[in-house]
């Protein structure tokens, strides 16, 4: 029973360990790609370097293997909660489109999707309902006042910039500081990429009362 149980705990180890191989080597062929193609710098500043395959729910499920599949083609990876579940589809057709060869940018777009697979449309109804599944949970204001409070103004400023305004109770209070650091990330990023130049009046955020927010608020362990 022993030896029995230490196999299954093997094959599960190597299963997962190959899972996630094949996940880097997905997202280093179209690195590579965007190396080589005269759009790659374009493709490559569409979203942040900072949502890693592994952080994909469900990583062994069929949709989280579409995302890594198709998404990746084009741009870094989207974390499924940058957007909620209502705005998915009319970007997800969008994006469809465009991996189709067609688009709003004409002979561009064709030339810049030069290489790129499109999903089927069973494969996108798979993908596009895990995107869904694990999209942004909006917040309801009436159940968090203090978003008009002084005490909420630096989560409400920073988080509206990007997308809806996040549950507090989507992450624990654990959670909630590795998760706001990878967003700090992400806007420090946009703003490189756009050269923003921060107004001098423009509000501070200041991260230590975005986090204090979200842990009185956060899902209980």
């Amino acid at each position: 029973m022993h030896f029995a149980a230490t196999l299954s705990a093997a094959a599960v180890f190597f299963a997962t360990a190959a899972s996630a191989q094949d996940a880097d080597e997905l997202v280093a062929q179209s690195k590579k790609r965007w190396a080589e193609s005269p759009h790659g710098p374009m493709l490559e500043r569409i979203l942040p370097p900072t949502f890693e395959p592994r952080q994909l729910s469900e990583r062994d499920s069929r949709g989280a293997k579409l995302a890594l599949r198709y998404c990746v083609q084009c741009h870094n990876l989207p974390n499924p909660a940058m957007h909620h579940a209502a705005k998915w589809p009319a970007i997800f057709d969008r994006m469809v489109v465009r991996m189709r060869g067609r688009g709003n940018m004409g002979k561009l777009m064709y030339e810049m999707m030069d290489g790129v697979e499109a999903p089927t449309v069973e494969e996108a109804s798979t993908l596009l309902a895990y995107l869904q599944k694990y999209g942004q949970t909006p917040l309801d204001p009436g159940k968090y006042p203090e978003i008009d409070r002084p005490e909420g103004r630096s989560f409400k400023l920073a988080c509206q910039q990007c997308h809806v305004l996040p549950d507090p109770k989507r992450h624990s209070a654990v959670e909630w500081p590795a998760v706001v650091a990878r967003m700090e990330k992400n806007m420090e990023w946009m703003n490189r990429v756009v050269g923003n130049q921060h107004p001098p009046d423009e509000p501070q955020l200041k991260i230590e009362e975005i986090n204090a927010f979200l842990r009185r608020h956060a899902r209980n362990e």
